[in-house]
Order: C-alpha cells, then structure tokens, then sequence
C-alpha cells in the first residue's frame, strides 16, 4: 500500500496542480473574448474602485506579461498586464478589480494580509536555511535529506493557507465592488464569478499538491525508520 502511495500521491497532485491550470486557462481565454457592457478597460476599472474607496494615492501601472498582475503593497502600486490593461473583457475586469481588492485589504489592514507579508521574511529564511541543510544533509544521508524538505515544505505549507483566505477574501471584494459601482450586469457577474473562482482553485490545487508531497516525504521517512 504504501509503495502505492508513493507513487500514486505525486501524481495526483500533478493532475490536480494541472487541471487547475487548465481551468483558470479555459475561463481566462473564454471570457478574453467577451466584451464587457461598459466598454471599459481594466485600466478604468482599477481607477474608479481605487477612487471611489479613498485609494486614489495608489498609481495603477501596465507591466509586460500574461496574468502578471498583482498589488505591490510595498510601494502602493496596482500593477496590470498588458492585456488587462488596454482589455475591455469580463477577464480584464475581473483580474483588475480582484487586485484592487488587495489594495483595499492593505488600506483596512486586512488580518490574514497582514500575517502573510508577516510570514514572508520567515519562510524566505526556513527556505534558503533549507537549501544549506540539504547540502549538509549530502553527508548525513537521505534520511537528513528527508527533514529538512519537510520543515521547508511544511513552512510553505503554512504561506499557502494564509494566502487562501486573502485571495478569495479579495475577489469578494471585487465583486461586490463591480457590483455595487455599477461597473456589470447581473449576467456579467456570474461571468466574473467563474474567472475568480477558476483562479482561485489554483491556490487550493497549490496546497493540495504541497500536502501530498509532505504525505510521500513522511512515507518515505517512516520506511527509512523501520
């Protein structure tokens, strides 16, 4: 059963891992190609929900990519690729709203925000003290070897669940935001729904796939042990 295991979990979570890629994929092209009502870019999009929430000190700036967006909390910037830019599409909309949606979290000090930029030096530190120890562990065998991925997976683990709540926390946001600004329609919104929802379940799959390979690790481990 456990050979099994072994051989069964890190392929599992490759195929959870990819069917979320497919997802947020498929929903992204999909709606990429639907116009939204208002005819406005994610651009104007980021703009009226930054202003209309007191955010209007925050720049919203165009950076090179695909799906490259994020909030930079650091220096107050919404950064939007090119396409969700210029876009005029439910994907273009959504993307941008749900980014603007962290900003919104940074400004009302949003708790699992701030416990993750928290986590960040910490599991940056456990990770690159885990790359040292697995050079250490070259010569104290694959049992070292073993721990020492586990503690680095464990506390990446930990970032992973943390992130969860901020991301679907923020595309809440964003959608009560397009909503309530009358940026979409009722139909539009269940199409903002499936793109916010498919990206969303890449950050679960993330932490499925991280706990299945913590799972063959302990195998693993507890096999060297008998």
């Amino acid at each position: 059963m456990e050979l099994v295991l072994y051989y069964a979990l890190p392929i599992i979570g490759f195929i959870i891992v990819l069917s979320a890629q497919f997802g947020i994929n498929f929903s992204y092209k999909k709606y990429s190609k639907v116009e939204n009502s208002k005819k406005i870019t994610g651009a104007d999009v980021a703009r009226i929900i930054l202003k209309e929430n007191g955010l209007e000190n925050i720049y919203v700036v165009e950076v090179k990519g695909e799906l490259t967006d994020h909030y930079d909390p650091s220096r107050k910037v919404v950064r939007l690729s090119t396409n969700i830019y210029n876009g005029s599409s439910i994907s273009a909309i959504a993307v941008a709203a749900h980014e603007v949606g962290h900003a919104i979290q940074d400004k009302e000090k949003y708790s699992f925000m701030r416990l993750r930029s928290f986590l960040v030096p910490i599991v940056n530190l456990v990770s690159y003290l885990g790359y040292f120890g697995l050079l250490v562990s070259i010569f104290a065998g694959i049992t070292g070897y073993i721990k020492i991925s586990i503690i680095v997976l464990l506390a990446t683990l930990l970032f992973q669940i943390v992130t969860l709540p901020v991301e679907f926390n923020a595309s809440k946001r964003a959608k009560n935001q397009l909503l309530k600004l009358n940026l979409i329609n009722s139909e539009e919104h269940e199409s903002v729904k499936v793109v916010l929802f498919a990206a969303a379940m890449t950050y679960v799959a993330s932490v499925i796939s991280n706990v299945l390979q913590i799972l063959r690790l302990l195998i693993i481990l507890n096999d060297r042990n008998d």
